[in-house]
């Protein structure tokens, strides 16, 4: 298994070719970026800057505190787990955060799973350390696009994610 550190240089040095490399890439330079690293951009290839440059006027003006960032979380109430990409202030609202990358524009009719995945962080986080979190924020870099932002509430997905669940582990017989 690789650590943190290792990922990272491995992603710098490895010619980004799949799309899995370049999410990772970008994810990874978002990550960096909002922690302030100050090497966060160091041999990066261009494709990914750009990708990063689109999303950081975003992530500049809305992001305004961080409380967390790729933590680990769990809830024995949905019995999943998952790591999110960063619990913190969107414009000043508690927020689940989850950043995505698309080659094309997105309709939010087509991105249901992105909310249920940021719904069930959210749940996980509040059963954690039980502070609440209803807010949930997507962010999609886009290629040769400005990103996409989508902003739901919890209760609105809660749900159909609590459905989705059941039914995955009713055909899994879990």
């Amino acid at each position: 298994m690789r650590s943190k550190h290792g990922k990272q240089e491995w992603v710098r040095k490895k010619p980004i070719g799949s799309v899995k490399q370049q999410v990772i890439a970008v994810h990874d330079l978002l990550e960096r970026y909002v922690n302030n690293e100050s090497d966060f951009d160091k041999e990066v290839e261009s494709h990914i800057m750009q990708s990063f440059y689109d999303v950081k006027p975003v992530l500049d003006k809305c992001l305004t505190k961080v409380y967390a960032q790729e933590a680990g979380l769990y809830s024995e109430r949905l019995g999943v787990a998952g790591r999110v990409d960063c619990v913190g202030e969107w414009n000043g609202i508690d927020s689940i955060i989850d950043y995505k990358t698309s080659k094309k524009l997105k309709k939010k009719e087509w991105i249901d799973s992105y909310f249920m995945q940021s719904t069930a962080y959210a749940i996980m986080w509040e059963e954690r350390t039980g502070i609440p979190i209803n807010q949930i924020v997507v962010v999609i870099a886009v290629d040769n696009e400005e990103p996409q932002i989508f902003i739901e509430k919890r209760e609105n997905w809660t749900e159909k994610l609590i459905q989705t669940i059941a039914e995955y582990k009713s055909r899994k017989n879990i």
